[in-house]
């Protein structure tokens, strides 16, 4: 499995270090430093905002180096989080070396590295994002005795000038090749970026969003990763937007993760897939299919969606793109390869079948059944989401689920198999629960739900604190109700986030 690690890796560490990105050591990246007459050294952490920040150094001696890679830097966190307050604020950024990776972009050689934050004492600090994510991820496997394994669906708008060469139709852009879509080869240029930073990318295609105003064109793309440990598939979520918007910058085009870009057209989302392993055997399904335990764990996610949208739905145009009939959710509810509902099963490979025999007939040699494909995948979070904050919450409400005795019997309940917007099951669509239609309500469904968040102390109760504060600051209790009877304060707001997700 390590040489397989390695093999056709695009990650240059990798490749010249000849070991897998979570053995490098410190003096690891001081040889593919020195090999590569690398000038500088980057630090990068996210702050509160959830976008990458950037620690620069000049390389001046392998003293100097080694002092940076040992004991990291400080920096001022009042500066990054709102509430580390300034009289005193020092912390210090300490790099993970699995992280690293050539800076593509910078003109000189540069190694970035991304970070954690510790206390004066030397201590993790409790409410970073990335310490958050460790301890839900640390709880999960000492609780279950599985490896929780994520990763996500990267939805984005790439915004340009108008050309009437090869038009596409109207939100029917689903896997469009050039020359019907303008922009395939930055998405092209993106894969490999990405995979050259350490992301472990499934595939790319063009998405159902495409239309056209008098001046512009806007291009849906989607990126989609293969299952990581928890930690990873986040970092490799926010590089990616990083690599998107310096890319867009080079292109002179905007790259848009807005979860709504205009009313009546398809909105991004950000899906999360969701796999149980242990002794690298997947858990979700079985030859039979889905298992027991795959059940409970949709059913806690279920159970705690509502409040789980204070970390994945986090603006007002959020809940724009959280209406029926869009292929976006708006119940609680699960199904098999069915979009109309929150958490969805995809089509796996269960069956044992001939499928690659029957398509080339001239295929002598025996054909390995490959299993452990098969995921289950949270619909509602969006570009706006606080990417390590949802997936600590994800784990929490996935183990939540595991410990339920009761939890199978939910999810029995909350099962369905058809359509839920279809007028003739008006019935059972009454019964769900819906989704919150507000960062308000939002706001409000994780302050009843935040004893489960703050038990084991996975979350401190100044985080709760503070998303509740940040949503209920948009004041948009009845922001649904207001934007859908006012198109013009619908495109001021939509505006307003086209440039910042």
């Amino acid at each position: 499995m390590r040489d397989l690690e390695i093999l056709m890796n695009p990650n240059k560490l990798v490749k010249h270090l000849k070991k897998p990105a979570n053995e490098f050591t410190k003096y690891d990246i001081i040889k593919f430093i020195d090999d590569h007459h690398i000038e500088m050294l980057n630090f990068r952490y996210v702050g509160e905002d959830g976008k990458l920040k950037t620690l620069n150094f000049v390389i001046t001696s392998k003293d100097y180096l080694e002092s940076i890679l040992s004991t990291g830097e400080r920096v001022d966190g009042s500066s990054l989080f709102s509430y580390i307050h300034a009289d005193f604020s020092d912390l210090y950024v300490i790099p993970r070396f699995r992280t690293a990776f050539v800076n593509p972009f910078t003109e000189h050689p540069t190694l970035d590295i991304l970070c954690s934050f510790y206390t004066k004492d030397g201590h993790p600090l409790e409410s970073a994002p990335e310490y958050i994510l460790k301890k839900a991820s640390t709880k999960f496997t000492e609780d279950t005795g599985y490896n929780f394994k994520a990763m996500g669906e990267l939805e984005y708008y790439l915004i340009s000038e108008k050309s009437d060469l090869y038009p596409s139709e109207d939100q029917k852009g689903y896997h469009e090749a050039s020359p019907f879509t303008n922009w395939e080869n930055l998405r092209t240029e993106a894969l490999l970026v990405i995979a050259q930073c350490g992301g472990k990318i499934k595939y790319g295609h063009s998405e159902v969003g495409n239309f056209s105003t008098d001046t512009h064109m806007y291009e849906q793309n989607e990126i989609e990763f293969i299952p990581v440990d928890p930690e990873e598939a986040v970092e490799q979520l926010i590089i990616s937007k990083w690599i998107l918007r310096m890319l867009g910058k080079k292109h002179n085009v905007v790259i848009s993760f807005a979860p709504k870009i205009t009313v009546g057209k398809a909105g991004s989302g950000l899906h999360i897939h969701m796999m149980l392993e242990k002794d690298v055997t997947n858990y979700i399904a079985d030859d039979v299919g889905l298992t027991t335990i795959a059940k409970k764990l949709i059913a806690g996610v279920l159970e705690h969606s509502q409040s789980l949208t204070a970390f994945g739905n986090t603006i007002p145009t959020s809940y724009l793109r959280l209406v029926p009939h869009q292929e976006a959710p708006t119940m609680v509810c699960w199904g098999d390869s069915n979009r109309s509902v929150l958490v969805r099963v995809p089509l796996g490979w269960i069956a044992k079948t001939n499928m690659i025999k029957d398509a080339n007939p001239q295929e002598r040699g025996s054909v390995p059944y490959i299993p452990g494909k098969q995921t289950v995948e949270l619909r509602s979070p969006d570009g706006s989401a606080d990417l390590y904050h949802l997936m600590a919450g994800i784990i929490l409400a996935a183990k939540d689920g595991i410990l339920d005795e009761d939890a199978l019997e939910k999810a029995n309940k909350m099962y369905v198999n058809f359509n839920i917007f279809d007028d003739k099951h008006k019935d059972i669509f009454n019964t769900l629960k819906r989704l919150p239609t507000s960062c308000y309500e939002s706001a409000e469904c994780l302050e009843k739900d935040r004893k489960f968040y703050q038990k084991d102390g996975v979350f401190p109760k100044g985080t709760i604190d503070g998303f509740v504060k940040r949503l209920k600051d948009f004041d948009d209790k009845n922001m649904n109700e207001r934007l859908f009877n006012n198109h013009v304060e619908i495109k001021k707001m939509v505006d307003n986030y086209i440039h910042h997700m």
